[in-house]
């Protein structure tokens, strides 16, 4: 326990963009190019003043096979500093990693050797379904009073999906978070609005109806997850959902304002079942709703549209060569520390896009680049003229919004319907201007050789590990 506030949190967004630039970034990793072998978390030197940058510095084996790794988060962050429930005295030092397809929660210390890292204790999957009634463990937050995690389904792989918490201090599960879900049926990912006691939830599909892959009897069907969901974050209690329409297929990601007095965010959806397209969705409360105005609900509306694009058959997995098109297949999206700048993955077509959301109603593209995709298999100027496969998916960015790192893998069983050539691993970092515009790092292109990169967290923090209290 430390006698003063850890450095690394920030009451406010405006003092996070001035915290000193991260050295390291960890990467949770899959094995799944051939083996009996576990994933790991992967150490990455992003200090471009390093004689070893770009390179992979550290690696933590997990010690089971088959827990494919995929989203992970820091235990505590910024929110330790809110006023109704403050933890000052704990510390940004373990990285929580579920394995989504075994239920297994690690626990790595990152303190002694940021570098080597090791793991410090294992949750084993009864025990998480024994106290919270989930698995699949998704999405982690560090919040005021604890630890969070979202998780797909119940231990069957049917639903309800929900959010469970740890202790802070001993990582032991503590119980489903939900008193009231309402209507909640599926789990993905959730996001705070700490200003307003407000969370948002999102919607993809139970274990049983993601775990091999797209299903398209339910994608044609619109059985997926097409509904964001709001809660009174302290009673826990389902307030509202919103209905994108069946045609919204798979809505994923949040990204809340990080500024506390503002109450919107974006969500993006994988996919339209009217032509292929992916969007990107405001919630927002409107005008006066703070006060009282429109009954405190909330609406949302789609701000941008991404197309797919034209392709022959030959050139498309087996999946999509009815549609002769490749879907853009937005499966991530990341919104700036100052709320200004919006990074959409393209997983699909193998672009970045970055908006500038200064106006959340009228973002505009304001910067583009291609690696990868399923049809372009765009190069990086590291390796010029070498086709690549897989494309921009988890994406990150510092908390001065000057780099953004993503990799190219999303998971297994999708990775094998829309690259059935196999992914090959890698991470690259984009420069950004000061005014927007963004550009390929040239000298960092990181190989994973048989492993699949997936989510990047940063040493120090980024702009989706932390929730701040104050403007």
């Amino acid at each position: 326990m430390l006698w003063k506030t850890d450095p690394t949190f920030y009451p406010s967004p405006k003092l996070a963009m001035q915290a000193p630039v991260e050295k390291l970034a960890y990467v949770a990793a899959l094995n799944a190019n051939g083996g009996n072998h576990p994933d790991a978390l992967v150490v990455v030197d992003v200090d471009h003043m390093s004689e070893k940058y770009g390179q992979i510095v550290g690696r933590v084996d997990m010690p089971n096979v088959g827990d494919e790794l995929h989203h992970f988060g820091w235990n505590a962050c910024s929110s330790a500093l809110c006023p109704y429930a403050p933890h000052p005295h704990v510390e940004r030092r373990y990285l929580i990693v579920p394995g989504l397809r075994s239920s297994r929660i690690h626990v790595i210390d990152t303190k002694d050797n940021p570098k080597q890292p090791k793991i410090v204790k294992v949750i084993e999957p009864k025990d998480v379904a024994e106290r919270t009634g989930y698995s699949r463990p998704h999405t982690i937050h560090c919040g005021p009073d604890g630890i969070y995690l979202s998780a797909l389904g119940s231990p069957s792989g049917d639903g309800p999906g929900g959010i469970f918490a740890l202790d802070h201090y001993s990582f032991e599960p503590l119980g489903r978070w939900e008193v009231d879900r309402g209507p909640q049926y599926f789990g993905y990912d959730f996001a705070w609005h700490l200003g307003y006691d407000i969370a948002v939830t999102s919607e993809w599909g139970t274990p049983n109806m993601v775990e091999n892959g797209v299903n398209p009897e339910l994608l044609l069907g619109g059985k997926y997850g097409h509904s964001l969901h709001i809660w009174d974050l302290r009673k826990r209690r389902h307030l509202q959902a919103l209905d994108l329409g069946a045609e919204q297929q798979m809505v994923l990601e949040l990204r809340a304002a990080h500024d506390p007095t503002k109450a919107y965010g974006f969500v993006g959806v994988v996919t339209s079942l009217k032509d292929l397209s992916s969007s990107i969705w405001l919630w927002h409360r409107p005008n006066g709703a703070s006060n009282g105005g429109s009954n405190g609900k909330f609406e949302v509306k789609k701000v941008i549209e991404i197309p797919a694009e034209p392709a022959e058959p030959s050139q498309l997995p087996p999946l999509l060569q009815g549609f002769k098109a490749v879907p853009p297949l937005l499966t991530d999206i990341n919104l700036s520390v100052d709320d200004r700048f919006l990074y959409a993955s393209c997983w699909g077509t193998g672009e970045m896009r970055q908006y500038d959301v200064s106006d959340p109603f009228n973002p505009k593209l304001i910067g583009s680049v291609h690696v990868g995709g399923i049809v372009r298999r765009a190069s990086h100027p590291a390796r010029p003229g070498e086709p690549l496969n897989g494309g921009p998916q988890m994406v990150e960015i510092s908390r001065d919004g000057r780099r953004v790192y993503f990799t190219n893998s999303l998971y297994a069983a999708w990775d094998k319907q829309f690259y059935p050539d196999g992914i090959r691993g890698w991470m690259v970092k984009l420069d950004v201007a000061q005014d927007g515009g963004i550009q390929l790092d040239p000298k960092l292109f990181v190989e994973f050789g048989n492993l699949r990169p997936h989510q990047v967290k940063l040493q120090g923090g980024d702009a989706s590990s932390d929730f701040y209290c104050y403007p």
